[in-house]
């Protein structure tokens, strides 16, 4: 069976909103380094996956790519520390849509930038995948907001920043946006896909590692694995996410990039239903334009 970008695109827009969600779920407002826990996880995680990596080209790496790598690694890994801390302080549901918004600056970078193309049909498709993922934001936030869970509450830390927690989705889309639109240059001229993928995941692999020695050694936190279920999970999913993700933009990345952004869909609605929020009309409305817009890219890819 052979995969499409669009195949690898959809999965990685599954498993990356499954681990969204799984993070959420873990993260403890109260706790100053949940960020970090997280991204320790991600980094262990992709650590073991590399090895598998390794052993399918038969060790034929280069440890020098990890250098010339850095500078994607650094704009990712950057990014999803700061989406990962706004966490303790923005609903998913609200944060997610905002976050996703980098998908359309990295297609946009790719077309302007790298002279890439896509046909009419593909550019309303994209179009209507990140106006949907614009006016879903907008939904969210109105919709915390009448729910009152976006106000100064000394009792609930989650959201004592209001409004200003959009600041961390709104960094993470721009950092993520430059970050995905490098990798497309790197990986149209410089790496194999594999090679791309290895170098990220030792790179996260060592951020994890002087991570957990902050946590435990520098801050005397306490870190036990039994603690960390909702992480282990998002971190397996989130590599998982990261696998499909390489070989989709190596493919076909002005069309992909946005596509891949609809994981927020995904956050959402397993957000919804696991974290007991209900979805109104008018956001269920706005699903079904971005869903139409993946099926057109699907179709006519």
């Amino acid at each position: 069976m052979e995969f499409t970008w669009f195949t690898f695109a959809i999965l990685a827009t599954f498993f990356w909103g499954l681990s969204d969600v799984s993070f959420k779920r873990g993260t403890d407002p109260g706790d100053r380094y949940s960020h970090l826990r997280i991204l320790i996880m991600i980094g262990l995680m992709m650590g073991f996956h590399s090895i598998f990596e390794l052993y399918k080209i038969d060790w034929q790496y280069d440890i020098r790519n990890i250098i010339s790598y850095f500078p994607v690694s650094f704009l990712y890994i950057l990014s999803m520390g700061i989406d990962f801390f706004g966490y303790r302080y923005l609903l998913i549901s609200v944060g997610s849509p905002v976050a996703s918004t980098s998908g359309a600056i990295a297609g946009i970078l790719a077309f302007k930038v790298l002279g890439k193309t896509m046909s009419p049909i593909q550019f309303l498709a994209v179009s209507l995948i990140t106006i949907g993922l614009i006016v879903l934001a907008i939904l969210e936030k109105k919709e915390a907001e009448k729910e009152g869970l976006i106000k100064m509450n000394e009792k609930d830390k989650k959201y004592r920043l209001g409004a200003k927690a959009l600041l961390f989705p709104i960094a993470y889309a721009l950092i993520d946006g430059v970050g995905t639109f490098l990798d497309d240059v790197y990986l149209s001229r410089y790496f194999t896909p594999e090679e791309a993928l290895i170098s990220f995941e030792l790179t996260f692999l060592l951020v994890a590692l002087v991570s957990l020695f902050y946590i435990v050694v520098i801050k005397k936190q306490k870190y036990k694995l039994v603690d960390e279920k909702y992480n282990i999970y998002g971190g397996i999913l989130e590599t998982a996410g990261q696998f499909f993700y390489v070989y989709a933009l190596n493919s076909n990345s002005v069309v992909a990039a946005p596509l891949m952004s609809i994981d927020s869909i995904v956050a959402v609605i397993f957000g919804r239903i696991l974290l007991k929020e209900r979805l109104t009309k008018a956001q269920y409305f706005t699903i079904i334009m971005i869903s139409i817009g993946v099926f057109i890219l699907g179709f006519f890819e």
